[in-house]
């Protein structure tokens, strides 16, 4: 009897190499459209906070949630992302993805001129968070599943690496562009540019061949598809900890200090996230996704514990960026274990719940790390995340031994 892994492994198989160089071409193009299309989320991010608190006049917690309830949307829909993925095909996902996307950019640009009456503004503004999440998890799980389609899964590791450069990409430099819409064309000049951004996608994609769905499988419940890859999702999850608690926290650390150079943090973690996928993005591919995301993780635990042990800010700085080396490449080695622990049918459904995993750190370790900082100091939070890597490192160990325990 093959296993799961067998038959997703025997059943799809990398394209013939005459196909490969136009395959490659359309990869990057899509990681071009996820790229463009998640700027979206990265422009939104700091501008949000502003039109909540400054025109619309209410609190921090309402800014807050006016940001994260996009995030909660993408992880609520991360099942029927898959889903439709696997049934309808992954450009069919990418196509409504990039409608959600238009959609939530209209009617938060629709919020905008509602701020004589604040609360209906609001709620008017969550709506359109929530339709961008949407199109956030369709677009993002179904550019996995088309790209992987396009070059097979035994370069799986390749386009999970392509699709993180990607967001992250979009994440660093959104926020400045959409600061930089704001204060010249106001909060409304930053919508209509994320109207027109998915739209451009559409256009892209508009004559691309699809690559095939598997509508008449049969298919199990997606719970039961998330018991086959919950241990390489908590990774991810356990991972993205250290992520957020830079991205929350590293500056506020630096200002309690009183370092200078407090801005530096993201920098830092970009510079050595970016390195990493630039030098070895293949390693995933070659040598496997378990002895890459154990290295991956021993990296990161170290980082975490340099931040939380530095006397001055240049070790702070250089743990930053060990954290980013650290990061840089669990989601892609553990999205490669995930595509061939099951059968390509399932593809689409198993990344996005492995996916969702990872939004569940970004969306809780701010919240939850905040209330650590309270009691312990910023710096706790970076030992905590030192810990969550720490726990991530022996799940991977035991993976990889229970994985050479049944080779016969």
């Amino acid at each position: 009897m093959t296993s799961p892994s067998t038959r997703a492994t025997t059943s799809s198989s990398s394209p013939p190499s005459s196909t490969r160089e136009p395959a490659q071409g359309r990869l990057l193009l899509l990681t071009a459209i996820l790229f463009i299309s998640y700027l979206c989320v990265g422009m939104s991010l700091p501008v949000v906070p502003i039109f909540v608190t400054g025109q619309l006049g209410l609190g921090n917690v309402w800014a807050g949630l006016g940001v994260g309830i996009a995030f909660l949307a993408t992880v609520l829909s991360r099942a029927y992302a898959g889903t439709q993925s696997d049934r309808a095909g992954a450009k069919s996902a990418v196509t409504r993805g990039l409608v959600f996307y238009v959609s939530g950019a209209l009617v938060s640009l629709v919020a905008g001129l509602l701020v004589q009456s604040p609360w209906t503004a609001y709620l008017v503004l969550l709506a359109g968070r929530l339709l961008v999440g949407l199109g956030e998890s369709l677009v993002g799980v179904g550019i996995i599943g088309w790209g992987i389609g396009l070059v097979g899964p035994v370069r799986s590791g390749k386009v999970l690496a392509l699709v993180g450069a990607a967001i992250y990409g979009a994440l660093a430099v959104g926020g400045p562009i959409g600061l930089a819409l704001q204060q010249r064309f106001g909060y409304a000049g930053v919508m209509s540019v994320g109207v027109i951004l998915p739209c451009l996608g559409m256009l892209a994609i508009w004559r691309m061949a699809g690559v095939p769905a598997h509508p008449g499988a049969e298919r199990p419940p997606f719970w039961r598809v998330i018991g086959q890859v919950w241990p390489h999702g908590t990774i991810v999850c356990l991972q993205g900890i250290g992520f957020a608690a830079i991205g929350a926290f590293f500056t506020l650390h630096f200002l309690d200090q009183h370092w200078r150079y407090a801005g530096l943090g993201l920098t830092a973690f970009g510079g050595g996230f970016v390195l990493v996928r630039v030098l070895f993005g293949h390693l995933p591919d070659r040598v496997g996704g378990l002895p890459v995301a154990i290295g991956s993780l021993a990296v990161e635990a170290v980082g975490q514990a340099l931040i939380w042990s530095a006397s001055d800010p240049v070790v702070a700085l250089v743990g930053a960026f060990l954290t980013g080396l650290g990061c840089s490449m669990i989601f892609p080695s553990m999205g490669r274990e995930v595509v061939h622990l099951v059968q390509p049918h399932l593809r689409g459904t198993a990344l996005g719940g492995f996916s969702a995993f990872q939004d569940v750190a970004y969306g809780l370790t701010g919240p939850l790390a905040g209330l650590l900082a309270d009691r312990a100091g910023y710096g706790g939070v970076f030992l905590a995340g030192c810990g969550a890597a720490a726990m991530g490192l022996v799940i991977a160990i035991s993976l990889r031994r229970a994985r050479t325990r049944s080779r016969p």
